[in-house]
């Protein structure tokens, strides 16, 4: 599995002692975790375009595998509504990692990354963090018939929540990512996506309304 290929050739960077099978079994618990049946969006197809957009964005990192294994670690865990999703998700890493000896500023690097997924606010000079979360966000800026998979994806993922309650949720996240002065930081991001991305949640902020 190319996607498997991947996680094992970015992880041997950070710790090249683990013996390759040992490397598989993790990422191949990961992946499990992304097909557990509450996650509609969150799902293996996530991850996958989550690290497709992160290859897109290379040239930008300075730490190519550790925002690679950040992508793979980013929703690791993940319960519907909570808010220690991402921190619990870091917190898997790092300790996997650091079970691994691997360098321990990078172990606490992708932990950083990891929780930056949460605000997708990652500070002007954390090249890396802007990697991850344009990659994190890629699927804003999707083509019709694939945001609106995403868009109704995410309704499943939220069942539980009255439809009043979701969509006053959901329309506050929208505008206050209308309301960045951009919403993807590097350069390659911004060129290609931030446009489409605009109107899609432009488009989604105003089936909301009517709606309401």
């Amino acid at each position: 599995m190319e996607l498997l290929g991947g996680w094992v050739r970015h992880t041997r960077r950070l710790a090249p002692g683990v013996d390759r099978t040992d490397l598989e079994a993790a990422g191949l618990d990961l992946l499990a975790r992304y097909e557990e049946p509450h996650r509609y969006y969150h799902d293996q197809r996530h991850l996958s375009e989550v690290v497709a957009a992160v290859a897109l964005l290379a040239e930008h990192a300075r730490d190519l595998s550790a925002v690679m294994l950040a992508a793979w670690w980013h929703d690791a865990i993940y319960i519907v509504g909570a808010d220690e999703n991402e921190e619990a998700s870091a917190r898997l890493a790092t300790a996997t990692l650091a079970s691994w000896d691997a360098d321990p500023d990078r172990v606490l690097h992708v932990g950083d990354l990891v929780r930056l997924t949460a605000t997708h606010d990652p500070e002007p000079q954390d090249a890396d963090g802007q990697v991850l979360c344009d990659a994190d966000l890629a699927i804003l800026a999707s083509p019709p018939h694939r945001y609106a998979t995403y868009t109704a994806d995410v309704r499943r993922e939220f069942a539980i929540v009255p439809d009043d309650a979701f969509r006053a949720g959901r329309s506050q996240l929208l505008r206050g990512l209308l309301e960045r002065p951009q919403i993807y930081r590097t350069p390659s991001a911004h060129e290609r996506w931030e446009a489409a991305a605009r109107a899609n949640v432009g488009a989604e902020l105003r089936e909301l309304a009517r709606e309401a």
